[in-house]
């Protein structure tokens, strides 16, 4: 221990007369060194998503069968054309079509659209083909499809110029869709053109819509005039109500909004070209015309499950 501490004083002694021989360890300035922090990776700054509520929770492939049957849009009596099943599109639903062996399913595009790519899940067990109709700007692009047996269910993604179409096959022992196609209310919206002999270009029905904030689950039922709608729809705020091309060449029936005890109450509203516009919501309206013998047609808001709090 004593050999030690003298080495210690030794060594400490030297340490100084150096110091002061040389006049500068005294004089630098005490530096002190921060090493830096390692940064958490990417993936450590995401929250851990925690379920909430009791039981397990949902898997990923049951949020994906969820997801599928909320955007599947199935064949409706009123949406029927003659044999034609006509769906308002909607971007990223899927359209149900039904087909039958030895039947032949016509899916007809929007005229003047043109076709870039047709792709099927099941290649083998249906056939799928494509053609066209008419010249100029009446050219329409129309998909064959046909099963070789009843029991099959695959789906099909057609790409054009304009937009992607996602439809469900399947193939039942004889029933059949003849042919479906689609509504564009959107483009209709955009640039909607009022009846005149001039065709000069109309203003737009509403400006500023969102595409995704429209809403067609309305039901039209009642008796069936010639002026009787052919879709309702809504953004949320205001109520679209589209009527065949000839509306503005006969009379046009007022609009009427079923309110409490079912009392008929006549709305505000205006016409633009084939359009009633109504800046309000409701779950129940009806247009009359006639005096002894009205004509009348319902306009229901989405399904009566639905009015009730049903999912």
């Amino acid at each position: 221990m004593i050999r030690l501490c003298l080495l210690a004083s030794a060594s400490l002694a030297l340490s100084g007369t150096a110091a002061a021989q040389t006049g500068t360890a005294s004089d630098l300035p005490v530096r002190i060194v921060e090493v830096p922090k390692p940064l958490p990776l990417p993936g450590q700054l995401q929250r851990v998503q925690r379920h909430k509520g009791k039981g397990k929770p949902i898997a990923p492939a049951a949020r994906v069968s969820v997801a599928n049957r909320s955007a599947t849009r199935e064949p409706v009596a009123d949406g029927y054309i003659n044999a034609m099943q006509v769906y308002p599109f909607a971007e990223g639903a899927l359209y149900r079509l039904y087909a039958a062996p030895e039947r032949i399913t016509d899916i007809a595009l929007q005229p003047g659209e043109t076709l870039v790519a047709i792709a099927a899940g099941d290649t083998a067990r249906w056939t799928v083909g494509d053609t066209t109709s008419g010249s100029g700007a009446t050219r329409r692009t129309h998909i064959l499809v046909k099963p070789f047996t009843a029991g099959l269910d695959t789906n099909l993604v057609i790409t054009t110029d304009r937009r992607s179409y996602h439809l469900q096959l399947e193939s039942t022992p004889g029933t059949a869709m003849a042919a479906l196609s689609w509504s564009y209310p959107a483009d209709e919206l955009i640039a909607l053109r009022r009846d005149a002999a001039a065709e000069e270009r109309a203003a737009p029905v509403a400006a500023g819509v969102p595409i995704e904030s429209l809403h067609f689950d309305y039901r039209i039922s009642g008796d069936q005039p010639r002026w009787r709608p052919i879709r309702a729809f809504d953004d949320g705020q205001q109520t679209f109500v589209e009527f065949p091309a000839d509306l503005s060449t006969g009379s046009a029936p007022p609009l009427f909004v079923i309110g409490s005890a079912d009392r008929a109450e006549l709305v505000n509203y205006r016409q633009r070209g084939r359009f009633y516009i109504v800046d309000r919501l409701f779950d129940v309206a009806e247009l009359r015309l006639g005096e002894k013998k009205q004509e009348i047609v319902r306009i229901e808001r989405g399904l009566p499950t639905r009015r009730k709090g049903k999912h």
